[in-house]
């Protein structure tokens, strides 16, 4: 994992710049979150410097947002003016909080990027209550256009960690096999289309 941490490390400083040309996207994405984590206690998994917690926060009782990278941390502290937000350092495969301990777990854009995403569908298992949602969009680059896939070359050429390339229909597939029940999906129109998914448990 060192090496994609140092990748997040060294753009941390550029990554809200280069997330806004899919701002219509997420606030899309934002507007589906909100009623899922009203009142609730949420836990966010690879937040970056935090956009999607920020845009949330005021729905939600409290949100604890991790991300592997310091550097991202760092940049997500620096304009958090929200008490029920608490910002730190974690790894997604080895979370320090108790069996079900959320009501809400979002990992946004990651499970692509990360070495064996099913440790990590495990793991929020794990710290989700019974009852609890995954919210869990993720870009899905196979089947894109051609434009995408040539993005996609240079970012990969650039240390872009792209570890699985899923269709849509794939993703969701993924997501079920690892006991999951997708309870609501979407495609939202970005630089790369984005599965928005909401799931909850099923036996595995």
């Amino acid at each position: 994992m060192r090496k994609h941490k140092n990748f997040w490390d060294k753009n941390a400083g550029r990554y809200d710049r280069f997330m806004r040309k899919d701002r219509a996207a997420y606030d899309e994405m934002y507007a589906l979150i909100r009623p899922v984590v009203k009142a609730k206690t949420v836990l966010e998994l690879a937040t970056g410097t935090g956009l999607i917690a920020k845009h949330i926060v005021n729905a939600a009782a409290h949100i604890e947002a991790t991300d592997a990278s310091a550097e991202m941390i760092a940049e997500a502290k620096r304009d958090n003016r929200s008490a029920k937000l608490h910002f730190s350092v974690q790894d997604m495969f080895r979370l320090p909080y108790a069996n079900k301990s959320f009501d809400v777990v979002i990992v946004s854009n990651a499970l692509h990027i990360v070495p064996q995403p099913e440790k990590a569908l495990a793991e929020i298992r794990r710290v989700l209550k019974e009852d609890g949602v995954l919210i869990a969009p993720t870009f899905t680059h196979a089947g894109n256009s051609f434009s995408g896939m040539v993005r996609a070359f240079f970012m990969r050429m650039a240390g872009f960690p792209l570890r699985s390339k899923w269709t849509s229909e794939e993703y969701l597939r993924f997501l079920r096999q690892n006991g999951w029940a997708v309870r609501k999906s979407a495609v939202l129109k970005a630089s790369f289309p984005l599965t928005y998914a909401e799931c909850v448990k099923s036996e595995v």
